[in-house]
């Protein structure tokens, strides 16, 4: 059967054009795994003045406290120099913090070296943030949350609010439609690049609708996963993960079994975990073992990451059985798409005019949906 592998397969570059370097926070402490230690911090961090201040801040030649900086976009926070500022801590929010690990983040422009306001500006329920890893087994994150981890390129789904103005080749949807017979939504588009996609961020694409069909809801799939949103994914019974000998208060250690299939947290046992869900990695780090270092590692002392929980909170024992579900499901065996048959060639894209994407797509579109606060409270100009 005729195919296409990576040779004449459009790149993701030019597929989905609009993209954004990834954030630079700058300083660690305004994440956290628990939104309370991030109060904590702040409060300290404004009871202490001047010199104190400014150390706790940990300032960088791109922020300091005295640092003039606009508010985030779809943010109330102040807009008064750091230095100075006062007030409770703006309410936290869940960010991607590494791959499969969701943390919180204080939405203070003030506290973030590079913010990435054109991300921020288009980040809602409708919105589905591509990040690309770097990874070759894993080269795409997908996620509804703004990402802010150290990773490549972040191509959003759409480039306006509410879902409007689909981040896709102009042309690229009415051409799939004369190949497979009807007009793919743009969901399915990415569901389809999620399955596709090649180490190196190619994207074979096919007029086969049977093939398509099965591309797109394997990527469904894969994007519901790394989602979790919507009803929470389960294992079937039996090799469903479950806390078989008690957590201590706060574990240090975490090591694997695989004859017994138990991830051992001290004394504490959570089984079964499938073993290709404990080597589940991405860019060369092991992702039950980061998000269990991000929790355990205490952060310097004196310093506001050294603010957290005094014990494990129970709602982490949740996110961890839900965490090794989602990779067991991930791990399991996919079709196999390497072999694309019908397949829609980048030449093709380019005789028919649909690539490479004009320019202007390129760049992020006018969001004006509502003035943004300025330093010291002048209107920002955009």
């Amino acid at each position: 059967m005729p195919g296409v592998t990576n040779e004449d397969a459009p790149p993701l570059a030019d597929l989905m054009p609009w993209s954004v370097a990834p954030l630079r926070l700058g300083r660690a402490w305004p994440t956290a795994p628990d939104p309370a230690s991030l109060k904590a911090r702040w409060t300290t961090l404004l009871a202490a003045e001047g010199p104190e201040r400014e150390a706790l801040f940990e300032p960088t030649r791109a922020r300091d406290s005295r640092s003039a900086v606009a508010q985030l976009p779809g943010r109330r926070t102040g807009t008064e120099r750091l230095a100075r500022a006062s007030g409770p801590c703006p309410e936290p929010v869940r960010v991607l913090a590494a791959p499969f690990e969701e943390r919180w983040l204080i939405p203070d422009h003030r506290l973030i070296d590079t913010a990435r306001p054109e991300l921020w500006r288009v980040a809602d329920e409708r919105q589905v943030f591509v990040v690309e890893t770097g990874a070759g087994e894993h080269p795409l994150l997908a996620t509804s949350l703004l990402p802010t981890l150290a990773a490549g390129r972040v191509r959003p789904l759409y480039r306006r609010p509410g879902g409007a103005e689909p981040n896709l080749a102009p042309g690229l949807s009415d051409r799939l439609a004369v190949r497979l017979g009807s007009r793919p939504a743009e969901a399915d588009v990415l569901a389809w690049i999620l399955a596709a996609v090649r180490a190196d961020l190619t994207v074979p694409l096919t007029g086969d609708p049977e093939v398509w069909a099965r591309g797109v809801e394997a990527g469904r799939r894969a994007l519901w996963l790394m989602r979790r949103d919507g009803e929470r994914p389960k294992l079937p019974g039996g090799r469903r993960p479950y806390v078989r000998a008690p957590l201590p208060p706060y574990p240090r250690t975490l090591r694997y079994d695989p004859d017994e299939e138990a991830l051992h947290l001290d004394e504490g046992r959570v089984s079964p975990v499938p073993r290709a869900a404990w080597e589940h990695e991405v860019a060369g780090a092991r992702t039950l073992e980061s998000w269990f270092a991000a929790r355990t590692t205490p952060g310097t002392p004196g310093t506001l990451a050294a603010i957290g929980p005094a014990a494990w909170p129970q709602n982490w024992t949740s996110e961890l059985l839900e965490l090794i579900t989602v990779l067991s499901l991930l791990t399991e065996p996919a079709d196999d798409l390497d072999l694309i048959p019908d397949p829609v060639t980048a030449t093709s894209l380019r005789a028919a005019g649909v690539l490479p994407p004009a320019p202007r797509t390129r760049r992020p579109a006018s969001v004006l949906d509502h003035q943004e606060e300025g330093p010291e409270g002048q209107f920002a100009l955009l």
